[in-house]
């Protein structure tokens, strides 16, 4: 089950479902001191896939850099991403006939008519990929930033590319806090 979700989150985000974003801060850090960043070790090998992790790289490192950040070996933070995959399952029922209405006439007292009701289920893996800002001197957590959206699992390359920055794109808009 485990290879089944990170499988899926190898193939992006989906373009068609909505993308929620929220994101959460510590009130007492001095954002505009943060000028320098790199990646912790545990994103730079996430179990992800070479490829995707490279996409989700390059796409922090361009919205870091639309930030003013500028990447570093000596960094004032270190950016973490972690990624969870939830299978989620809907179930919604169809329900065809006429109740209760047969041959012209209504029937009063005796029983429903005749109708059919289908359950159908659609299941679905969501992704959330979470963004945190660690700063180096607190070793704490100063920001973190959080999408949630279907996974796409049909996505090619070039798709699973453009998914990816819309998410890390967005998540950045909440950055930084007001």
């Amino acid at each position: 089950m485990k290879i089944l979700i990170i499988v899926a989150l190898l193939l992006g985000f989906s373009a068609c479902s909505t993308l929620k974003v929220s994101y959460d801060f510590d009130k007492q850090s001095n954002f505009a001191a943060y000028k320098t960043f790199a990646f912790s070790e545990e994103t730079l090998t996430l179990p992800i896939g070479d490829l995707n992790r490279d996409r989700f790289i390059n796409a922090i490192e361009t919205e870091m850099a639309a930030k003013g950040f500028s990447k570093s070996d000596n960094p004032d933070v270190v950016i973490d991403l972690r990624i969870r995959a939830d299978e989620k399952t809907e179930a919604y029922a169809t329900t065809m006939g006429s109740p209760g209405f047969h041959g012209g006439y209504w029937r009063y007292g005796y029983g429903g008519g005749f109708s059919s009701t289908q359950i159908n289920y659609d299941q679905y893996i969501e992704g959330t990929l979470f963004v945190n800002m660690v700063d180096i001197s607190t070793e704490k957590i100063v920001w973190q930033g959080r999408g949630t959206k279907t996974i796409d699992e049909n996505a090619n390359a070039t798709k699973r590319e453009s998914n990816i920055n819309y998410v890390v794109k967005q998540i950045f808009t909440k950055y930084p806090p007001k």
